[in-house]
């Protein structure tokens, strides 16, 4: 990995999991960057992280005021690699249910052309672990949903451990992607995908949260299925992307 990379990884209540992932991240990819954006988290995640980059030179910390969702965290780290040259940004979650071992996927594929890596949940086979069927069925029938609706040509569209080139990030009005949730990840790719970049799935394990808790809302679904329709109407008959945008 010789590219300029920065991993963003939001985070809201995550005591229980910073210093574990940022070791387990910095030693997995030890040429990149990590910034953590955290929403003024009360359970004093911000300030444990402040000492975690005090004493490592490679962990940023972009504090918020409050919480915004998932998808607004995002967007400002996004925002503050494009500021800082960065090559290649990543994203992922901070609670071990995107294996840091799998970066080297996500970067190789990358090196070997990808404009945007998705670590992939469902392509070749489900591998998902400790869900309950009720939420695998939501999560895999909102993915036939997506590409039934809107063409995207990939398995897992609202999954959210992904590796953007910086071109990608540069060419998407960031301030007009409005999602939050599931639909974040939605908008994203979709976006991409419709600007002719190319887009390449990684099978990855991906395994339910090992601390903390959840931060998903009910409202978190029927956002994702407005935004889908939302994305059909914008393209309209433009659902094919020129040549070279193609998925896995």
């Amino acid at each position: 990995m010789s590219e300029k990379t920065l991993i963003v990884i939001p985070t809201y209540d995550e005591r229980e999991n910073v210093e574990a992932m940022a070791q387990a991240v910095l030693e997995r990819a030890p040429e990149a960057h990590l910034l953590f954006v955290d929403d003024n988290s009360p359970d004093g995640t911000g300030a444990l992280l402040d000492t975690i980059a005090a004493r490592e030179k490679r962990v940023f910390v972009l504090h918020r005021a409050g919480k915004e969702g998932l998808g607004r965290a995002y967007i400002a780290g996004f925002k503050w690699a494009l500021e800082r040259d960065y090559a290649r940004v990543c994203e992922m979650d901070c609670d071990f249910s995107h294996d840091p071992d799998a970066l080297k996927g996500l970067f190789q594929a990358a090196d070997e052309g990808a404009d945007l890596v998705l670590g992939s949940r469902y392509a070749g086979g489900i591998r998902v672990m400790n869900w309950p069927m009720s939420r695998l069925l939501l999560s895999t029938g909102a993915a036939q949903y997506v590409r039934f609706v809107t063409g995207l040509p990939v398995h897992d569209p609202t999954g959210g451990f992904k590796c953007f080139k910086r071109a990608v990030l540069a060419a998407i009005d960031l301030d007009r992607i409005t999602s939050n949730g599931y639909s974040f990840q939605i908008e994203m790719t979709h976006t991409a995908w419709m600007k002719g970049f190319v887009i390449r799935e990684v099978p990855i394990v991906f395994e339910d949260r090992r601390a903390g808790y959840s931060k998903m809302k009910a409202n978190i679904a029927t956002e994702a299925f407005l935004m889908v329709l939302k994305l059909w109407f914008r393209c309209g008959l433009r659902r094919s992307p020129r040549p070279g945008g193609r998925g896995a």
